[in-house]
């Protein structure tokens, strides 16, 4: 499926044509260049490459320089593919926020917020253990029994258990868009989008 490169910039609400309040949030999508066409003949498969934001030519290696000046552009910061767009796209093409259309819905990818090592209440949502009665004076935020003892003798795989929570990829599927601002290349999202400010984000129509 075709989409773009953003950066997701914050949360904020605007209000429909209701009067409702809507929680949203802002993406800045591109522009992004078009770095590498891939297809089946050299690549085995068909898709677009796209790069997107600046950073600087001392901090990039000399083989992403090297990769980014065949499209004439700058060092960037993010690439990623992309398949399906509609218009066959050429090497140092520009994709920007008109790619999107307001109503249309579309799939955001990110990186969720880290959250370190967790409990089973905060991780799995667990309720504790119980009051306080019966001696019970610290297990409110325990697990609880996690298994049998002489059979099996073991813990299962996948017991829900505390560990190190977030910063893994999620994708949110079927999330509109409200508003495309395009001269400042935003996109005004309803709803949540994964990740801390200023991360990047994938956009998929």
């Amino acid at each position: 499926m075709s989409g773009i490169i953003g950066k997701k910039i914050g949360m904020t609400s605007i209000y429909d044509k209701n009067g409702k309040a809507v929680a949203c949030t802002i993406v800045q999508a591109g522009p992004c260049v078009v770095t590498q066409v891939k297809n089946e003949e050299t690549d085995g498969y068909k898709s677009i490459q796209l790069a997107f934001g600046d950073r600087k030519e001392k901090n990039t290696p000399k083989a992403i320089m090297g990769h980014m000046k065949k499209a004439n552009s700058g060092p960037k910061s993010k690439m990623a593919e992309f398949k399906g767009f509609e218009n066959p796209l050429n090497l140092g093409d520009t994709i920007t926020v008109e790619l999107f259309a307001e109503g249309e819905f579309v799939d955001v990818v990110g990186t969720s917020k880290g959250k370190g090592f967790q409990g089973v209440v905060k991780r799995h949502g667990f309720s504790g253990v119980g009051g306080n009665t019966h001696g019970q004076h610290d297990r409110q935020r325990a697990p609880g029994s996690i298994g049998a003892s002489s059979f099996p003798s073991k813990v299962f795989k996948g017991m829900r258990m505390a560990g190190r929570t977030g910063g893994v990829r999620v994708k949110k599927t079927n999330l509109e868009i409200i508003k495309v601002i395009k001269d400042q290349n935003l996109l005004v999202v309803k709803g949540a989008v994964p990740g801390p400010k200023g991360s990047f984000v994938l956009v998929e129509k």
